[in-house]
């Protein structure tokens, strides 16, 4: 079993004090009186008083348990009373020999009734042998007894008591390390034992904190401790031997970090806002500050209390706001909140621990700014009585007066923004009152013309009142309510027709020169002395005319309510009416003429053109009757045939099917394919009856089984007229015309191309030969080439675009050519010999003439042909022997081939 066998230096005084206190203070009366018990508490000392010592436990008797009670020390600076009656030393001082005294007060919080006590502190003697004693001993912590067998049965030793928590200042000053208390096992009488202690602090962070010694269990803190960081450390004590066997079950202990009034009270805002209406009754919430503490809010280190340094500014009252002391809440405690005479107060709180205590309590400040919000205890007060304003008539949306107020409310709100109201002296609504969001102002406009003539001032009574109503209690003054004078200005009116438009009957046909209608206007000027002249506007046909004096119309043209200027039998004509004011004003106005129809106009037929058959079957054609006229002047119709020619009423037959409609059939057994005109008589029903004879062009055709036209003659029933048909006729001659025109253009050109043939022997013809060769090319097995590349590129070249004196070998040369002669008509026979001398000798001096191509059949002859080359007639076996001189009396058109074949051997 653990048991306490001494203590350390610095719990037995605070140990002695205490149980000292507990004997001498321990008094009961038999009888419960509310108090103190007893009149004297004393204490014995064994040391000098230490900073947060506890010191002794007065006891105040509470018999109805209801109380609510409050302790005070008379001293402050050195001695404070805990809510439980613990008296604690506020700061460390020396403790003379002699008595030191002060008293306990005990004051109840609602009956504010107060009892008091004293308390005398002594200073016990220090013997010689105590002081040796306390030096050498400190408080040991023992290990149980383990289980022992005892008669062959395990026993457990009992425990009377747990080890108590060792309790150890916070910001102790030391020296350290400071002693704390041993741990012993009873087997260090026989084993030699280390000692060990483990857990947060020694061996686990934060570590060193506590040390041991190994040899003599002495546990020791090496620093300060911080409650704030760590209030508890929880510590385990081992023992073992030298060979590191336990030898005894580990021991807890656990050191309690006494509170020390280190910290200051912290607001979690240093400057706090809040609001309240103006006008606020006494007890209305505004606020709450909060402040907090690190020590202990379970002591009273911890234990915060609240309090109003000042207010700023002091007006009405220097305390119009109080706080709760415990909560931070901050009220109004007086009336007269004006935002208009203070907008906003500022406080300065306090916080203070050991509940509040301005003695040895720690406090600190924060601001608390409270705003007076607006509300609505002002009304709005014109600035006059009256306020004047002029309008010219017939004017809308135009600002006549310009109404101001002034409002002591915060400008821009619901309090402060005008609402103006016309209540009185505008019945018919012509005026509005519109605000003016930026300056407040009510400006007074005109929704609906004002006339002159009937009313020439108005007298307005306007009331201002804001968005939201008045603080209760408030009223509208007589400021707010005022009057405006408006002043009506006469203005040039337009004219006016009336009524407008005006509309009269008149039976079309009515001849020009009579007179409609007087359509004259007024002027609404009374008090103007003007002139009206009427001029004519818009008179879409043409008919009409107006005196510009009286007005009077007059027709100038028939009416014809056909025309196309008539719209559902109406007429419409505008005129206009100008007066002479300044400035000059017109009047528009319309005349609407009612045009009442008459038989003017006979039915015609309709559709004017349709298509039968030859036949009688089906051969039925549906007509009807068109009239301009209406009824009764229309229809129903009766249609009829004439009697002359009298093939119309032989060929065919016309048949009323309804007042409307009749049906023409053919009576015939078979007409004639072709148009007719079938001539119609159609009457109306007027009064006096209109008839019309009207023709009907009928195409009779060829028709199929349904009844349709199969002949070509259906184009025009399609759609085609004559003359398109006779265009389409001329185009197509035209065109037979040009062929016509190509191909005899084609026969005269092959014509002169034989005409200019020479008169030589087709079998003797030289470029006849050579031409042929030439298109023959290499013969059979050269048909693979390409005989393109054997044309000379000059070929492809038109003549304009070739330089001149570079020219083909095979083109005609351009030089004139010689006259040739001509033969008479009818030549003497022993003439024929001369002409054909003559026409030798003009060939051979002509350059022009033929063979000119000769050499390009040689040229572009080519290599590998199986037809050899010509130089082979050079040396032909044939014709080698030949005499060919005689070729150069043929001309120079033999003179190369005399030099080829005749020049020997080069």
């Amino acid at each position: 079993m653990c048991r306490i066998v001494g203590a350390p230096r610095t719990l037995l005084p605070l140990l002695a004090a205490l149980l000292q206190a507990s004997v001498e203070a321990s008094g009961e009366t038999a009888l419960c009186k509310t108090g103190f018990p007893e009149d004297v508490y004393s204490a014995v000392l064994s040391q000098d008083v230490l900073e947060g010592q506890p010191l002794l436990n007065v006891k105040f008797s509470n018999c109805n348990g209801k109380r609510k009670v409050q302790y005070e020390s008379s001293e402050p600076a050195d001695f404070k009373v805990d809510a439980d009656g613990m008296v604690y030393a506020v700061r460390s001082f020396p403790l003379s020999s002699e008595h030191s005294k002060f008293l306990i007060y005990a004051q109840d919080k609602e009956t504010q009734e107060k009892w008091q006590v004293a308390v005398k502190l002594s200073l016990k003697p220090a013997l010689p042998e105590d002081s040796v004693k306390e030096s050498r001993e400190i408080e040991e912590i023992v290990f149980p007894r383990q289980l022992t067998k005892h008669n062959g049965y395990l026993q457990r030793q009992k425990r009377d008591w747990v080890i108590p928590p060792i309790n150890l200042p916070e910001n102790s000053r030391g020296p350290f390390p400071q002693e704390l208390v041993r741990i012993r096992s009873d087997r260090d009488k026989n084993l030699s034992l280390r000692y060990s202690v483990t857990g947060p602090g020694a061996d686990q962070p934060p570590t060193g904190i506590f040390i041991i010694n190994p040899i003599s269990g002495q546990l020791s803190v090496t620093k300060p401790l911080d409650r704030e960081l760590i209030a508890r450390f929880h510590l385990r004590a081992h023992a073992v031997d030298i060979n590191g066997n336990q030898v005894e079950n580990p021991i807890d202990i656990v050191i309690n970090v006494i509170d020390m009034n280190d910290n200051r009270p912290e607001f979690l805002h240093q400057v706090w806002n809040g609001t309240v209406p103006e006008g606020s009754k006494p007890g209305t919430y505004v606020m709450t500050v909060t402040a907090i503490d690190a020590d202990d809010p379970n002591a009273l280190n911890g234990m915060l209390r609240y309090r109003i340094l000042s207010q700023a500014p002091s007006s009405p009252s220097p305390n119009m706001f109080t706080i709760n002391n415990e909560t931070g809440d901050i009220i109004t405690v007086a009336a007269g909140l004006d935002r208009e005479k203070v907008q906003q107060y500022t406080l300065i709180i306090q916080a203070t621990d050991m509940e509040g205590n301005p003695t040895y309590g720690l406090s600190n400040t924060a601001t608390a700014v409270i705003t007076v919000t607006d509300v609505n205890d002002n009304p709005p007060e014109f600035t006059a009585m009256t306020f004047y304003g002029e309008v010219p008539e017939n004017r809308v949306d135009i600002i006549v007066a310009n109404l101001t107020v002034t409002d002591k409310d915060q400008p821009h709100t619901p309090a402060w923004n005008a609402i103006y109201r016309i209540s009185g002296g505008d019945p018919a609504g012509r005026f509005a009152i519109q605000t003016d969001p930026n300056s407040n102002d009510g400006l007074v406009t005109v929704v609906k013309p004002i006339d002159f003539e009937t009313n020439r001032m108005y007298v307005l009574t306007v009331a201002a009142e804001n968005q939201v109503p008045l603080a209760k209690g408030i009223q509208h003054p007589p400021q707010s309510t005022a009057t405006v004078s408006v002043t009506v200005i006469d203005v040039n009116e337009n004219p006016y027709f009336a009524p407008n438009p005006k509309i009269i009957r008149q039976e079309e046909g009515l001849h020009a020169g009579t007179m409609l209608t007087t359509f004259t206007a007024q002027d609404p000027d009374r008090y103007m002395q003007q002139n009206i002249r009427y001029t004519k506007l818009s008179d879409p046909a043409n008919w009409l005319k107006i005196d510009p004096v009286n007005g009077q119309i007059t027709t100038i043209a028939v009416l014809d309510r056909e025309s196309p200027n008539v719209k559902n039998n109406i007429y419409n004509a505008t005129f206009l009416a100008s007066d002479n004011g300044i400035p000059p004003m017109s009047g528009t106005g319309t005349l609407q003429i009612y045009l009442l129809d008459i038989n003017d106009n006979a039915p015609q037929v309709l559709p004017q053109e349709a298509e039968t058959c030859e036949t009688p079957d089906p051969n039925s054609i549906n007509i009807t009757a068109l009239d301009y006229d209406i009824d009764p002047n229309a229809g129903p119709f009766a249609f009829d045939l004439p009697l002359s020619p009298v093939t119309i009423k032989r060929n065919w037959t016309i048949t009323r099917l309804n007042g409307d409609f009749a049906q023409l059939n053919l009576k015939i057994k078979f007409l004639e394919a072709g148009i007719y005109e079938v001539p119609i008589i159609i009457t109306d029903s007027g009064n006096p009856p209109k008839s019309n004879i009207s023709i009907l062009r009928v195409k009779v055709c060829q028709c199929d089984s349904n009844g349709d036209c199969t002949d070509v003659d259906r184009i025009v029933g399609a759609g085609l007229g004559t003359g398109a048909i006779i265009a389409i006729l001329l185009c197509i001659i035209i065109l037979l015309i040009l062929v016509l025109m190509f191909v005899v253009w084609m026969k005269r050109r092959d014509k002169e191309r034989q005409a200019k043939q020479l008169l030589i022997d087709p079998e003797d013809d030289v470029r006849d030969n050579i031409l042929k060769y030439d298109e023959e090319g290499g013969g059979e097995e050269d048909q693979d080439y390409d005989l393109s590349q054997l044309q000379q590129p000059d070929t492809v070249e038109p003549d304009a675009i070739k330089p001149v004196g570079i020219r083909r070998l095979d083109e005609r040369p351009i030089h004139a050519e010689p006259q040739y002669p001509v033969r008479s008509a009818a030549p003497h026979p022993g003439d024929i010999g001369d002409f054909i001398n003559e026409g030798l000798k003009a060939a051979d001096n002509d350059p022009t003439a033929p063979p000119y191509d000769s050499l390009l059949v040689f040229d572009y002859e080519g290599s590998g042909s199986t037809a050899g080359s010509l130089s082979s007639l050079n040396s032909s076996s044939s014709g080698g022997d030949q005499d060919y001189d005689y070729l150069n009396d043929w001309g120079p058109r033999f003179k190369k081939l005399a030099d080829m074949y005749g020049g020997g051997d080069d």
